[in-house]
């Protein structure tokens, strides 16, 4: 169990912010070969150093459809298949009253959340479907399952990427593909800390609703994504798994 990745081609969007990071360097010791993509000038020198060992960096828009196919056929250059896809790219927006939501902020947010998911998996699941194996990890959010005042780009986004995992999972499963994804809560990072400086509030105090008692980590978020990657959960297919320390079980 050293190594359960080994050998795998594991393609990873948004690789370069903290979750991807972390995902992908305990990919990368769990012994998987990682494609990393992220927007244009974005710096991978952290992603580097994270991973520390094969790695193939590319910059890519996930919103052009070109930008995709590209990544895609890059990453099968490797050794022409995809073992695993952690289709992660994402962002968070704005937070505004629906009168003071811009419209250009909504679709700035579903471009990037649902239609770059989207094109990820119009170009990875056919080709999985061919090998007649493959493992895809959405990132969603525990805003997917919940609501959360002003983040009206953020939530429909995450609550889309649910929808998206569960009609792939459905084509998939029947070819040996399996479809899942993650709906984080609070977790200590960049953008956790945008949101409470935002709404001026802190963990300390954000924290006491949640069971834990505490904010998760992207450590926490990379193992759960390691395990979905990996051949140990053969029969989990198109599961929304909440990893929030009990947020929305309240």
């Amino acid at each position: 169990m050293d190594a359960p990745l080994d050998g795998k081609i594991i393609l990873v969007t948004g690789a370069a912010g903290e979750i991807g990071t972390a995902s992908a360097a305990l990919m990368a010791r769990r012994g998987g070969r990682i494609v990393a993509v992220d927007r244009p000038g974005r710096d991978f020198s952290s992603l580097r150093r994270a991973v520390d060992g094969d790695l193939l960096a590319i910059e890519a828009d996930v919103t052009d459809e070109a930008s995709v196919r590209d990544y895609v056929a890059r990453a099968l250059a490797l050794a022409g298949r995809i073992d695993v896809f952690f289709n992660n790219a994402g962002i968070d927006g704005p937070i505004a009253r629906i009168a003071d939501y811009g419209i250009e902020d909504f679709r700035k947010v579903m471009a990037v959340n649902v239609e770059g998911v989207f094109l990820g998996l119009r170009h990875v699941l056919p080709v999985m479907l061919g090998q007649g194996f493959g493992s895809i990890v959405n990132s969603s959010s525990a805003s997917g399952l919940t609501g959360s005042p002003g983040m009206w780009g953020y939530n429909a986004s995450k609550h889309a990427v649910v929808g998206l995992t569960r009609v792939a999972a459905t084509e998939a499963a029947p070819h040996g593909v399996r479809v899942n994804c993650i709906n984080p809560g609070p977790i200590r990072s960049r953008m956790i800390g945008r949101l409470d400086e935002t709404i001026g509030s802190s963990e300390a105090k954000r924290s006491r609703g949640i069971p834990a008692r505490r904010y998760g980590t992207v450590e926490e978020v990379a193992g759960l994504v390691a395990f979905l990657a990996s051949d140990d959960c053969p029969y989990i297919n198109g599961a929304v798994h909440s990893i929030d320390g009990g947020l929305t079980a309240i």
